[in-house]
């Protein structure tokens, strides 16, 4: 059985930062992708990043514009587990955070790509 279990979320100040961790189990998804979304209240999932393999210990990441220079996807293979380092938090980045694995070659932005999901972690944002 395949879980996908959220970490590291809270509440932060403005400017401050957070790191949220999702560890796999019940298989691997080192060749696969896995990403983040998130869903603020009132509003629908929408997709943070997305992380596919390239080959060996390669990866590439693709950010949502309202992310990019402020929030970096990592991975640890030995671990099974893929990290969001998020830097100059926004209000507007409150929401719950899902992190996402899939099966195919790649996925990105389209929820629908991925196959399996956390419970998600919630990170709040004060002005």
């Amino acid at each position: 059985q395949v879980q996908l279990v959220e970490s590291g979320g809270g509440l932060v100040q403005a400017g401050g930062s957070l790191r949220l961790s999702c560890t796999a189990s019940g298989r691997t998804f080192s060749n696969y992708p896995m990403g983040w979304f998130r869903q603020a209240p009132g509003k629908e999932r929408e997709f943070v990043v997305a992380n596919n393999w390239l080959g060996g210990n390669a990866y590439y990441s693709d950010y949502a514009d309202s992310v990019k220079g402020r929030f970096t996807v990592s991975r640890d293979k030995s671990k099974n587990t893929l990290y969001l380092q998020m830097n100059s938090l926004k209000p507007e980045d409150t929401a719950v955070y899902y992190c996402a694995a899939g099966t195919l070659r790649t996925s990105n932005a389209n929820a629908r790509d991925y196959d399996y999901w956390g419970q998600g972690t919630q990170v709040t944002v004060s002005s």
